[in-house]
């Protein structure tokens, strides 16, 4: 291998670069927008969950439990109606999440030991925000029962007791339960994987469609320079596009990187690296813009969306399922960034993920250069 012919190659495609600049600008300003846009717009966060009661009792007891669903911030109380009709109205019209309605004879109840009613209505057209929603207002529900039960026995002589159990709990590594801090390092690497493959599966095919394959042919260029000379153009452009979301994610969103920053760096670019050369292989086997835009499009952004464990956990999905998230990389560039990015851990932890991108991308560099060698041949 020549070092001398892949620079030129690498030279050659960062003048065509350079003399796009429109396409430029996309290659730059699309990972920008992708991020503010899904940073911005994609919050998997339930909280001033729109709440109407229904307050039958009119009892002290019955408002101290409204006062409790005030005072939550997972609730979001819009007033206290009258009518069992009101509720089935706002709830039809998407005013309303969740509804409770405390039963007439709630205080009474409490008061004789027996077992006090509090209904819960909520809409189950977004089956996840509602089973959230219902988790919320149960556990807030149990607390003021336990605590009611504590108070009675104390005020009735049986002795002022603590809670048979005390769960105090702590939250790892995301203690606010923000979801942007786990969503933006799964988002970036959602992005480069598609900005990546689009930006190389153009290449080969131009090349082929514009007439200019042949003289490359006819030039002592290897398969192994085409790529690598190809690549490194684009790995310019990526790796600015790499460093563009980082800043993004840290600055603007706030993301804590309790890991090391070279880490970051180094699992991007050998994923970046991998992803090039998908879409280099996607070029040279199609060996046409509009089909290897397509297929760009088909075998990165679905399954980084999908089936990298971004969005939808992966120990969720069903067996068949699992196994096939195994062969895309965007799986092992997910939990890493998401593992340096909130645990700060370190290669030591990461070493299988960084050891799957490493032989992915082998694999397909491999794969590139021979499809590239027969139609040098």
């Amino acid at each position: 291998m020549s070092l001398r012919r892949t620079r030129a190659i690498a030279g050659k495609e960062l003048i065509h670069i350079v003399r796009d600049p429109r396409s430029l600008i996309m290659a730059l300003a699309i990972p920008l927008l992708l991020l503010l846009l899904f940073g911005y717009a994609l919050s998997l966060d339930v909280d001033r969950i729109p709440t109407l009661i229904l307050d039958a009792d009119r009892t002290p007891e019955s408002r101290d439990v409204i006062e409790r669903f005030r005072g939550s911030r997972y609730f979001d109380v819009g007033g206290v109606v009258d009518r069992y009709a009101t509720i089935q109205q706002q709830i039809d019209r998407g005013a309303c999440l969740l509804a409770v309605v405390i039963d007439q004879h709630f205080a009474e109840d409490l008061r004789g030991g027996r077992e006090a009613t509090v209904q819960l209505l909520v809409d189950g057209s977004d089956a996840n925000t509602a089973s959230i929603a219902l988790g919320y207002a149960e556990a807030l529900l149990q607390s003021y029962a336990l605590e009611w039960q504590l108070r009675w026995a104390d005020e009735h002589g049986l002795g002022a007791r603590a809670a048979p159990v005390q769960a105090r709990l702590r939250v790892w590594y995301n203690s606010d339960m923000k979801s942007k801090n786990y969503i933006v390092p799964g988002l970036i690497a959602v992005i480069l994987m598609i900005i990546a493959a689009l930006l190389t599966s153009l290449t080969i095919a131009r090349e082929w469609e514009m007439g200019t394959m042949e003289q490359l042919l006819s030039t002592p260029v290897r398969a192994t320079e085409l790529v690598l000379g190809k690549m490194a153009a684009y790995f310019v452009v990526g790796f600015i596009d790499m460093l563009t979301a980082l800043g993004v994610g840290v600055f603007i969103f706030d993301v804590p990187l309790r890991g090391s920053t070279l880490l970051v760096l180094g699992t991007s670019c050998l994923f970046l690296f991998g992803a090039l050369c998908w879409g280099i292989l996607l070029s040279a086997v199609t060996r046409q813009q509009l089909a290897a835009f397509q297929l760009g499009i088909l075998t990165s952004f679905l399954p980084a969306f999908l089936l990298s464990g971004f969005i939808f956990s992966i120990e969720n999905m069903p067996g068949v399922v699992q196994l096939i998230t195994h062969i895309f990389p965007a799986r092992y560039f997910v939990t890493a960034l998401k593992g340096i990015f909130l645990k700060g851990v370190s290669v030591r932890v990461l070493w299988v993920e960084l050891l799957f991108l490493l032989i992915y991308a082998v694999i397909v560099f491999v794969l590139a250069t021979r499809a590239l060698r027969r139609q040098l041949a």
